[in-house]
């Protein structure tokens, strides 16, 4: 089998856990695996270097931070393949830009464009163990890029694709992926299989296990992601396509995000022209949109409300206070002390009264919602962040998402 491995801060926190790693990778290489293995860098150090940078400047140049903190993950790579070497198995480090594996110019935020796997193939051909540092490219120009955080999955995916291997494999310090987040009810269960869609709902809704691009390029190349802990044995989580028996599990997981914020733009003058001009400034600032709502006309006036991330509340306040003394809105309301609650499952295709079920759960422990979405495969419910967790409790319970006492245990 041709196996991609990728490794996150947490499993190459020390240098132990380096050799925890190599071990694992030696038993890989034992029963005759071809291996790339795409490593993070060391816990927190990805701060510690941004810490730096912006110890000299308020605004470092975006070019000379990503030359910084790709190097992170530029000394993980080094030194595993030189803990192989030290126990007896070739390996070899192979830099993003020597592969190489060619992003936009996007500093910071960059995508894979195109990977030339030529070299990877090479080394394995000659037996070695190949290891490619995670989140980093180059550019067109020669630039090195980053992909942005969590970038380290992307890269073990789009590798993965390149190579057309068997299965890429993802190690974290959680041992798959849960009904919910098990911080929140110890009742919560490892998923054995997810399929990529409902991976990618939960992740858009802040389940923390894989970067949401890594997913989506997964599903695109049919890449089979296998979730598991480095630190702990167990099966793990395969993230792969949708099969018949999925949908028989009407809701898969339950998901809490308190990193929200909610703008209401109060009096919008009701006419053509206005969403757009609100909607296209925000565009242009940057600043990403999740759930909108729009009120009847009253007066012709109307009120219009979005959420967003907590990190962009104030600018989009900002914004918004300057746009409805222009387009003649009356007033500009935040509210930072909201939590977004969901459901996500296949089997809401072809099952009826879900939304009607989630709204009579949260009625039943008195908690108001404030706002709605939904998709085929999803309903969001915007509550008052006091309640989230309760709501998350309530949620998994009524869906009968909760483990047996007894399986927890063995657990």
């Amino acid at each position: 089998m041709l196996v991609v491995q990728k490794y996150g801060g947490t499993s190459v926190a020390t240098i132990e856990r380096i050799t925890n790693v190599a071990r694992r990778v030696i038993e890989y290489k034992k029963r005759g695996d071809g291996l790339v293995i795409v490593v993070s860098a060391m816990s927190g150090e990805t701060d510690r270097l941004l810490g730096l940078a912006h110890a000299i400047g308020k605004f470092p140049d975006e070019r000379e931070v990503d030359v910084l903190i790709s190097t992170g993950e530029q000394v993980t790579s080094a030194l595993l393949a030189i803990t192989l070497k030290e126990t007896g198995y070739d390996a070899v480090s192979v830099l993003g830009h020597q592969v190489p594996i060619v992003t936009d110019s996007v500093f910071g935020k960059a995508r894979i464009s195109d990977i030339d796997e030529t070299k990877i193939r090479t080394e394995l051909a000659s037996g070695r163990v190949v290891v490619v540092p995670g989140f980093q490219g180059v550019d067109e120009s020669g630039n090195i890029t980053t992909l942005g955080r969590g970038g380290s999955d992307t890269t073990a995916v789009a590798v993965a694709a390149a190579l057309k291997a068997d299965v890429c494999e993802i190690y974290t310090d959680v041992d798959g992926v849960y009904t919910t987040d098990p911080n929140i009810t110890a009742k919560a269960r490892r998923l054995d299989r997810i399929s990529y869609d409902e991976m990618l709902e939960m992740a858009s809704l802040g389940a923390k296990v894989l970067q949401i691009r890594s997913v989506e390029m997964a599903k695109k190349y049919k890449v089979p992601l296998l979730v598991k802990s480095s630190l702990v044995e167990g099966k793990g989580t395969l993230v792969c396509e949708e099969v018949p028996d999925m949908e028989q599990v009407v809701v898969s997981g339950v998901t809490y995000n308190k990193n929200e914020a909610k703008v209401t733009v109060n009096g919008v003058p009701d006419r053509p022209g206005v969403a757009t001009r609100i909607f296209t400034t925000l565009a242009d600032a940057n600043i990403v949109i999740d759930m909108i709502v729009q009120n009847v006309s009253h007066d012709r006036k109307t009120d219009i409300t979005f959420t967003l991330g907590k990190a962009d509340a104030k600018k989009a306040q900002k914004i918004m206070e300057g746009l409805a003394i222009e387009v003649g809105a009356v007033t500009v309301e935040v509210d930072e002390r909201i939590a977004k609650v969901s459901i996500v499952g296949l089997g809401m295709r072809s099952h009826a009264g879900i939304a009607a079920k989630m709204f009579a759960l949260l009625f039943n422990e008195g908690i108001n919602i404030e706002m709605i979405s939904t998709s085929e495969i999803k309903i969001s419910c915007v509550i008052d962040q006091k309640y989230g967790e309760l709501a998350v409790r309530a949620l998994h319970t009524g869906f009968g998402l909760d483990a047996e006492e007894d399986v927890q245990e063995e657990q």
